[in-house]
């Protein structure tokens, strides 16, 4: 199968999965974002007390260098270990 084929599948197997905590959720995030857009562009947020949005620029941010492909397979090797 395609990478991309595997990677879409993955994403629709993720939204079937049992609740994850919110580190997961993070990680998730973070390859998705890395996966499709790679490196992260756009501005932290400003708001200090925005703890959930400066959460998920973290999580991607953390991801800078990776290339899209492997940051597709880790999303689909992490959907995997959790089904």
């Amino acid at each position: 199968m395609e990478l991309i084929q595997e990677f879409e599948e993955s994403v629709n197997n993720a939204k079937n999965l049992p609740d994850q905590a919110n580190e997961v959720l993070l990680k998730f995030y973070g390859l998705y974002k890395q996966a499709t857009e790679g490196d992260v562009n756009i501005e932290k947020p400003s708001n200090m007390f925005d703890f959930k949005g400066i959460a998920k620029f973290n999580a991607w941010e953390a991801l800078k260098g990776m290339s899209k492909e492997e940051a597709m397979r880790s999303y689909i090797q992490l959907v995997k270990s959790l089904q």
